[in-house]
């Protein structure tokens, strides 16, 4: 074992604890690490792994990619690693107080557009009779469905009556079979709030869609990410408004809603998140200028007396 090469050890780290406890596309993240793990250190042995090692191992994938990415490969890496480390096979913990490196990001495109961009993004859509990208395009700025959950939908998990829309499955949009697959957390299993617009929208467009059929894989047609990126590109464009993705559509949804006033608690079920710390961490410059807006309010309202 302990002569063991560590790119052997980790596969076999992922055979033991990851296959089948994870969905594929987090499996694939962990396939992912270990070819790196061949590529960047391909004799290193599990008891030659050591603080220094490994952070040589961090460093050379720092040297052509950028400092979260590295975060991502010792992110997947580290638990294994724990893992040896408790078990005896090796004397210390080569993890701890690893030094995340990295090259310089490059500049953050916008990911969301704001109310007035939004509206017009919208008056670009090909909204007809026929369920099109564009129609998912709307629903999702409407929802802030993930992707696979919006492909994942099938007509009885539209509530005209309670205008709500139940989510309970993703589509496995990666794989050439498709088919549906579990949602990515337990709180991702949730109910919407539609708006009337949406249902009266909706209503007519599923009328003689099979139940049990996904909407927007008609004929059993793929659609892929890059596909609707590239029409959301397209109407971005039309609109004269910042390219986003449809991903983006989803930081829209949740941003309006907090510029809106709606609480984080709420925001975080709407979008499935499993902790509000999600929701927080990843609209934290939201949250931080909406925090100055109350303060100046705080401020005006003890200046009266």
């Amino acid at each position: 074992m302990a002569k063991q090469k560590l790119s052997d050890y980790y596969l076999n780290w992922v055979k033991l604890y990851k296959q089948n406890a994870v969905r594929n596309v987090t499996l694939q993240k962990y396939e992912f690490v270990h070819r790196k793990i061949c590529e960047l250190a391909p004799d290193l042995k599990i008891n030659e792994v050591t603080r220094q090692t490994y952070q040589d191992l961090l460093n050379a994938y720092a040297e052509t990619h950028e400092n979260s990415t590295v975060a991502d490969l010792h992110h997947h890496l580290k638990a294994c690693l724990q893992d040896a480390f408790d078990e005896g096979t090796i004397k210390t913990d080569p993890t701890r107080r690893a030094i995340i490196k990295g090259r310089d990001s490059k500049p953050k495109k916008k990911k969301f557009l704001n109310l007035y961009e939004l509206h017009a993004f919208i008056a670009d859509l090909e909204l007809n009779d026929v369920l099109t990208i564009d129609w998912l395009i709307y629903l999702t700025a409407k929802t802030g469905l993930r992707f696979a959950e919006a492909l994942a939908l099938v007509p009885s998990d539209f509530d005209f009556g309670n205008q709500t829309l139940t989510i309970s499955k993703t589509w496995n949009y990666r794989d050439k079979q498709g088919g549906f697959q579990p949602t990515k957390n337990k709180s991702s299993n949730r109910k919407i709030l539609l708006d009337f617009k949406t249902v009266q929208r909706f209503k007519p467009l599923l009328e003689h869609c099979a139940e049990d059929a996904p909407i927007f894989l008609a004929n059993g047609h793929r659609i892929y990410n890059s596909t609707v990126n590239n029409t959301m590109k397209k109407h971005c464009e039309n609109a004269d408004v910042p390219t986003i993705t449809v991903h983006g559509l989803r930081h829209t949804h949740a941003s309006l809603l907090l510029f809106e006033g709606v609480s984080v608690s709420s925001v975080a079920r709407r979008l499935g998140h499993s902790s509000t710390l999600t929701t927080q961490r990843t609209y934290i410059h939201i949250i931080q200028e909406l925090e100055n807006k109350d303060n100046d309010k705080i401020l005006a309202h003890l200046s009266r007396f």
